[in-house]
């Protein structure tokens, strides 16, 4: 199987931002427009060929469980495989760190389940994968400029130079790119990494280090659906889509 057919949802998270909400779900069973937050990122990653997927499940695991499940007797074109954290959460760099097995030492794509987008022209994934460099990269960045990331009011994450390189957010300092939630990753990137719970964050500083983080920017809208206020913000971007003649 080619490398860049496969993939991983983090969709692990307690979601305490989203409050009331996942009081009842979790966060990537909550719906926008009648569709779940997960099944937004599934059908993204198989329409741009992905046909195996990680999801690795921690919060009201058996709703989430059960939800995949049901997709995977209607859809056959993706095969879903579970990754279960109900016993410790992860965070970002343990929970990729347990699934690495699945990907067989191959370069795969990573995509947290409260990210969606609206493009302006072509595949943001596409470009992706044809901007991947294995020999040259550990981890190559799907990047929105803040002024079109909607539920985002940070100060940004990245720098980007006008080859891709990344460097992060000065301190006290605001940054044009925020990071998307999604990337290509070679497991090299893990080398050395830590057992149990941890983040990313510093494999991607070492990255950075190395010259071997890069960056892609999206041509389009990045919705991050983070909070109940960014659940309604997303909702009146996309209903205002389907208005437009």
């Amino acid at each position: 199987m080619s490398a860049l057919t496969r993939a991983m949802i983090l969709a692990a998270g307690l979601g305490t931002r989203m409050a009331p909400y996942t009081a009842v779900k979790p966060k990537p069973l909550i719906e926008l427009k009648g569709k779940a937050l997960i099944d937004y990122a599934i059908d993204r990653l198989a329409a741009n060929g992905v046909k195996f997927i990680v999801v690795n499940v921690h919060y009201k695991a058996e709703m989430l469980v059960a939800h995949l499940e049901k997709r995977s007797k209607k859809d056959k074109h993706v095969k879903i495989e579970i990754c279960d954290e109900t016993d410790a959460i992860l965070d970002t760099g343990g929970a990729v760190a347990k699934a690495l097995p699945y990907f067989e030492g191959e370069p795969f794509i990573t995509h947290n389940s409260d990210s969606l987008w609206v493009e302006d022209i072509g595949s943001a994934l596409a470009r992706m994968k044809a901007a991947w460099k294995p020999d040259d990269m550990d981890a190559l960045m799907l990047l929105a400029t803040t002024t079109r990331a909607l539920g985002y009011d940070g100060r940004g994450d990245f720098d980007m130079d006008a080859f891709g390189g990344l460097t992060r957010r000065a301190e006290m300092k605001l940054a044009p790119f925020v990071w998307t939630g999604v990337q290509i990753v070679h497991p090299r990137l893990f080398d050395g990494a830590p057992k149990g719970r941890f983040s990313i964050n510093p494999l991607w500083d070492k990255a950075i280090e190395r010259g071997r983080l890069r960056g892609i920017r999206l041509d389009g809208q990045w919705i991050h659906v983070g909070t109940p206020e960014g659940l309604e913000e997303a909702d009146a971007f996309l209903s205002d889509l389907v208005r437009e003649p």
